[in-house]
């Protein structure tokens, strides 16, 4: 495999170590191959919100895998999962299942083109969604890590209808619109963005993009695949108030299978093959497996007895504030921010400075985030590979989870 891994951030380059290789996972605990155990902060990047392995979703797959993997058929399994996350967004009227984030996201803006007829969409510079030629532009996550805000082998030709703009900037939108609003089919982005550290919306930012598509016959889309069903039952769209036209989900619904979605309006969706001419297709999309995970883990999470969101946001909280004290104590100047289980400590120049946009992040410290990571390993707290990931908190984290993070954390800042 090049590199040895199968997605680059795995390879720990950016953070000077060997990779840690799973061997298995249990809660918010993962063992490595050497029987090593870490307090978890990867989560898949996402998914697990219960934590690793949690009995009804172990259930659920267990019982699906014993009726059968895959069928190119419809299943039952598919409109139970697609109700319930139609039920869950107000603007959610259809949806369409596909195999993961970068599917979803080239889909949606296949649709918006057709239904706008027009070529152009507008990405946020740091933001990423996914992979695909046109969307692989000053991209963020493994992209700003490895140092190639975008690719070798994608021709000029395929990212010329890419038009960029700084996250949380409403006043470059307003002006790019009004330079181009004709050539312009919708504006893609995360409402939170996570792909280079955890940066909320700044206020009215989202209300304003909302408003200039709705003046510029544009199409919104919320990319969600990481903040859908981790930040809020409603997701990051009901959390902020603001509905898009089209929404990428990925990651939670899936459980940690191979799962994504896209959909939104019903007569948007309707462009879409066997009821309308944008083609899409997938083998495996909607595979019984996936579907399996996704209504096990939507299940437990949309419950309200269960309390995931409450117990989710009151752990994070701590540790947000756990982290900001310890550096304080040690005399390194960082910025926690956070937006419920996704959190980002930033080593930025001066304390408490805001992370709004990439320019912001790009200035921050990435030798000494690489300096604590390997001192966080060192004391069993496993974060992801990179300054520019989010880390995520489980509902399997407990409090002697947190206090062991945080107490780690204070050694890892005096050391460096």
């Amino acid at each position: 495999m090049p590199g040895g891994v199968s997605s680059p951030v795995r390879a720990y380059k950016s953070v000077g170590c060997e990779p840690i290789f799973a061997k298995s996972g249990s809660g918010c605990m993962v063992t490595d191959l050497d029987e090593n155990q870490y307090i978890d902060y990867v989560g898949s990047y996402g998914p697990l919100i219960l934590g690793h392995c949690p009995e009804p979703v172990v259930a659920a797959m267990t019982k699906a895998a014993r009726k059968g993997s895959s069928f190119g058929m419809p299943t039952e399994a598919e409109t139970k999962l697609a109700n319930m996350v139609i039920d869950a967004l107000a603007g959610m009227e259809q949806v369409r299942f596909v195999n993961s984030g970068t599917e979803a996201t080239m889909s949606a803006i296949r649709l918006a083109r057709a239904a706008t007829e027009k070529p152009a969409i507008i990405k946020c510079t740091g933001c990423y969604h996914g992979h695909s030629d046109g969307l692989l532009v000053e991209a963020g996550s493994g992209a700003l890590t490895l140092g190639h805000p975008s690719s070798p082998g994608v021709p000029s030709a395929i990212t010329d209808n890419t038009l960029l703009l700084p996250f949380n900037d409403l006043d470059a939108a307003k002006q790019l619109f009004e330079a181009k609003a004709d050539q312009i089919a919708g504006i893609i982005l995360e409402p939170i963005a996570g792909n280079m550290g955890t940066i909320p919306p700044a206020p009215g930012y989202l209300e304003g993009l909302r408003e200039l598509c709705d003046k510029h016959n544009a199409i919104l889309i919320f990319d969600e695949v990481m903040t859908g069903f981790r930040v809020h039952r409603g997701c990051a769209q009901s959390l902020y108030g603001i509905t898009p036209d089209l929404t990428c989900l990925g990651k939670v619904i899936g459980g940690g299978m191979p799962c994504a979605a896209y959909g939104g309006k019903a007569e948007l969706m309707q462009f879409m093959a066997p009821a309308g001419p944008v083609y899409q297709a997938g083998t495996l999309s909607g595979n019984p497996l996936a579907m399996a995970a996704g209504i096990a883990t939507l299940t437990e999470v949309l419950d309200p007895k269960n309390e995931v969101y409450e117990r989710l946001e009151a752990l994070s909280a701590k540790l947000q504030v756990g982290l900001g004290e310890a550096a304080w104590e040690a005399n390194v100047p960082v910025t926690v921010q956070r937006v419920g289980s996704m959190i980002t400590c930033f080593f930025t120049e001066q304390e408490n400075t805001p992370v709004t946009c990439y320019d912001d992040v790009a200035k921050c410290d990435t030798e000494k985030f690489a300096k604590f990571f390997r001192a966080m390993l060192d004391e069993g707290v496993l974060l992801p590979p990179s300054q520019f990931e989010t880390w995520f908190v489980s509902f399997a984290h407990d409090e002697a989870a947190i206090d062991k993070t945080i107490n780690a954390a204070g050694k890892a800042f005096t050391a460096l």
